[in-house]
């Protein structure tokens, strides 16, 4: 049975792991090997990678360079601001009682269920009337009305699974509600803080459909935008493509890598002591 298992994890880990290795060795192949179906690059090379990192901020590549930044900027920004709201918000929901609260818990819900192709154009004339087109603050609130339900949700259903008997011992002892969320609840939510913080940069990360509408120079575009273009504006060059696929995918890797301990317990809602 054991080593059923696994053989089955070894199968899940090539599936998965497979598209990525492709990726890689395509960004390092050089044009005639992709163009001929090798399966390992005959000359292995980091031009591209260079390229990306070294060359004018007009080039190909220096635009790629700038749309990364853009979405670090965009991504972090937009997590920051949702789960501070989230955080306060969901504690709210969790512990006070008041009319409506669960219809209005459904209601965001609701809102970040709704297909983003039906918000195009409200969002767009918004933004179009207060001149933010075309700049970052645009995109960073139009993310926050996709970020913000998601984790005003994911952290009340985590608050509520949290012990209120260390909060109440707290404000007997003085504390105010205050206080307790910020001595007591958010050290123990901690896992949950870090999960919901992650999966709300991540859709940040990879949104697509906004920021292709709502960007038109490379100021603000987003790395999903600016690798999209490859292929039709810039050129045809696969293996730049692949490199900026790389370079999309390391960010979210490494902080999954890093935090990896408290994505698992922020799933589970598991509360170690």
């Amino acid at each position: 049975m054991r080593k059923f298992q696994y053989a089955m994890c070894g199968l899940l880990a090539v599936v998965v792991l497979a598209p990525f290795s492709w990726l890689v060795i395509s960004s390092i192949s050089p044009a005639d090997d992709l163009a001929g179906g090798s399966l390992w690059p005959s000359h292995p090379t980091f031009s591209r990678y260079a390229d990306i990192f070294t060359s004018g901020p007009d080039g190909i590549a220096g635009t790629f360079r700038v749309s990364m930044v853009n979405s670090l900027v965009v991504a972090s920004a937009t997590t920051l601001i949702s789960l501070v709201v989230g955080c306060l918000g969901g504690y709210a929901f969790a512990r006070l009682r008041f009319r409506f609260r669960r219809t209005t818990l459904f209601a965001f819900l609701a809102i970040y269920m709704l297909p983003p192709i039906a918000l195009v154009i409200p969002l767009y004339l918004a933004l179009a009337n207060l001149a933010l087109l075309d700049t970052q603050l645009g995109l960073i609130l139009t993310y926050c009305s996709i970020v913000t339900p998601f984790c005003l949700w994911t952290m009340s259903n985590f608050f509520m699974s949290l012990p209120s008997e260390l909060e109440d011992a707290a404000r007997v002892d003085g504390c105010s509600r205050m206080g307790a969320l910020f001595r007591i609840v958010l050290p123990l939510a901690r896992p949950g803080i870090v999960a919901t913080a992650m999966f709300g940069f991540l859709l940040s990360w990879d949104e697509f459909l906004y920021s292709l509408i709502f960007t038109s120079t490379s100021n603000s575009k987003t790395i999903p935008v600016a690798i999209a273009e490859f292929t039709g504006k810039f050129s045809s060059d696969f293996g730049l493509v692949a490199a900026g696929g790389v370079l999309a995918a390391l960010p979210p890797v490494l902080l999954a890598l890093l935090f990896q301990r408290y994505i698992v317990n922020g799933l589970t809602g598991a509360v170690k002591g």
